[in-house]
């Protein structure tokens, strides 16, 4: 039995000194296999990337150490292909356009916007609103023509909507998104910035009439010099200067409007219609030139918006109906005042005869 079990094990069986010859066979082919693949395990692992770069920089001619360094540093030219913006691989002026418009743009536009906001209201506890110093008479004048009020509240309308999509794209991420739900923060955003862009060219006609109807009475004169002297009759009370059918504080107004409203206009198309050839960076130029400029006039706009309304009384009578009444004109506008005196009608006898249509005398 012993005998039949040796003869299935051929080890069993075989001498002594011809096992340990198999075993250190054994060993020795494994010595030699671990001999052989050292060299690749021990090879480091920053060496393959480098021999991919290699066999790059053979592969495509000019892609080289110097290539790489250029497409870091935003140099055009590292791409194939020739059209405006995209002959660039890698744009770092869009980094420089996101600093300036997130560290310079938009807090200096929260600054001007609070410090006028808070300045008129400083300046309304100060001085309140600047009362007739004389009663009505109850006869009026026209100041504002249908087409002149037609036009002013085109423009006016236009701007405020314009205003508030404008500060809604860049403002409302800070305080509307974190209590959105993402679905209606996405709608939001998509209808302001369609209803800024489709109504941006409307408020340019607007605007260029607006110009072009308005710029012969606003042309400065050695009267508004005195008017500034005097502070436009806010700061001196009693002394209220004399002025023309504008007066210097208006005539400021209007060339403020015309200028930056000409350069947000004028930036803002370019940013409309961006087919015409203008590369990236042109448009993102565009964009700072554009924010900047509206964010001035929309601070400024609320001090017009101011004396226009709660800070002088009978103001808002004029835009809203045509006509000032003859004690509101002699205080404000005292040339002009002389120039249509001849004009003055009588308004109805009635409780709300400052408000109601005059009827010629």
């Amino acid at each position: 039995m012993m005998k039949s079990l040796r003869s299935l094990n051929p080890l069993s069986c075989a001498h002594p000194t011809a096992s340990w010859r198999l075993g250190g066979g054994l060993l020795l082919l494994l010595v030699l296999l671990l001999s052989w693949s050292l060299p690749v395990l021990a090879q480091p692992p920053s060496t393959q990337p480098a021999d991919a770069r290699r066999e790059l920089m053979q592969t495509l001619p000019g892609v080289t150490s110097d290539y790489w360094r250029d497409v870091q540093g935003g140099v055009s030219g590292t791409t194939s292909s020739r059209s405006p913006g995209a002959d660039t691989l890698i744009m770092v002026e869009g980094q420089r356009w996101r600093e300036w418009r997130n560290q310079w743009v938009s807090p200096g536009g929260l600054l001007a916007l609070g410090g006028s906001a808070l300045g008129i209201l400083g300046f309304y506890l100060l001085f309140g609103q600047v009362k007739l110093d004389h009663p009505r008479t109850g006869r009026k004048v026209e100041r504002w023509t249908p087409l002149d009020r037609a036009i002013h509240w085109y423009v006016a309308s236009l701007f405020m909507i314009l205003a508030l999509t404008g500060l809604m794209l860049l403002y409302a991420k800070w305080f509307m998104q974190p209590i959105l739900p993402a679905s209606v923060w996405g709608s939001l955003m998509l209808a302001a910035k369609n209803i800024h862009n489709y109504l941006g060219p409307l408020f340019s006609l607007g605007l260029l009439v607006m110009i072009l109807k308005w710029i012969k009475h606003n042309a400065y004169t050695r009267v508004d010099l005195a008017w500034f002297k005097q502070g436009g009759g806010i700061l001196i009370k009693g002394r209220h200067p004399s002025a023309g059918y504008l007066n210097a504080g208006e005539k400021s107004w209007f060339w403020l409007v015309t200028f930056l409203g000409l350069t947000v206009v004028i930036s803002g198309l370019i940013l409309d219609f961006p087919n015409f050839g203008q590369s990236r960076e042109t448009m993102q130029t565009t964009l700072l030139i554009h924010a900047a400029g509206a964010l001035i006039l929309i601070a400024a706009s609320f001090g017009h918006i101011y004396i226009g309304t709660a800070g002088t009384e009978g103001a808002f009578e004029g835009m809203k109906t045509g006509y000032v009444d003859e004690a509101w004109a002699k205080q404000h506008h005292d040339l002009w005042f002389e120039e249509v005196k001849d004009q003055l009608v009588e308004a109805p006898k009635t409780p709300s005869a400052t408000e109601t249509t005059p009827v010629q005398s």
